[in-house]
């Protein structure tokens, strides 16, 4: 139980076997009032890879979900939760290698909303990102580099608007560049997808990583071994 500006949060820590400079992330879940918690499929998805990597991993449930205290407000206090949870990773953890976010659904708002407000943050991870239902105008430029994974039969995100809001993140001057990956006949949940999911976020996270943090070589040969979350 972390504690959060409204009461303890409940997470799930998994400390990395090249601590105490292994880079770290933080996981955040989709929206919890349509049962989204940290156990969700693809936030399970995301654990498996970032823990092959050798990061430090922190999922965690917004106010009012599963164990956490407060009750759900729809952003604002969800991202209050996420730099709490970050403040917690980091005295943890005060030398990382480097510092991530990632986030399925809403938990890619809230995830890009932390990226805003702390330069620490390395890069990111957006899985499913509800471009047509928030305003990602805030990412004026976007701070970090950063992935966007989105099904092109998404029923609740249609790719045309993730296509536009990662066209615009690009085009911004000062701004970093943005990868955007569509899985064909993926939706929003990835069903019978989850797999290719895991290769394209690996892939990428390899891509960036510093040749210090000395987990990339050991990353591409070792087996790809389902972990629990």
């Amino acid at each position: 139980m972390i504690s959060g500006p409204e009461g303890s949060l409940e997470g799930s820590y998994h400390c990395s076997p090249m601590e105490p400079k292994a880079p770290m992330v933080i996981l955040m879940a989709p929206h919890p009032e349509q049962e989204g918690t940290m156990e969700h499929a693809v936030m399970q998805a995301l654990f498996r890879v970032f823990a092959r990597l050798d990061f430090n991993i922190l999922r965690f449930n917004y106010r009012g979900s599963g164990k956490s205290h407060g009750a759900f407000t729809n952003g604002e206090g969800e991202v209050s939760d996420a730099a709490a949870c970050l403040d917690w990773m980091q005295n943890k953890n005060p030398n990382p290698a480097q510092c991530w976010v990632a986030g399925f659904s809403f938990g890619a708002y809230i995830a890009l909303q932390l990226l805003m407000r702390r330069p620490e943050c390395h890069s990111f991870v957006a899985i499913s990102p509800l471009a047509n239902m928030y305003d990602f105008n805030f990412l004026a430029p976007c701070p970090a580099p950063g992935l966007v994974v989105h099904g092109d039969m998404d029923e609740v995100t249609p790719k045309e608007s993730v296509i536009r809001l990662t066209h615009q993140l690009s085009m911004q001057k000062r701004g970093h560049k943005i990868a955007l990956h569509l899985i064909p006949g993926a939706n929003h949940a990835f069903s019978n997808h989850l797999k290719m999911v895991e290769s394209i976020v690996q892939d990428y996270v390899l891509s960036k990583l510093c040749p210090a943090v000395g987990s990339v070589e050991k990353a591409q040969t070792r087996p790809h071994t389902a972990l629990a979350g």
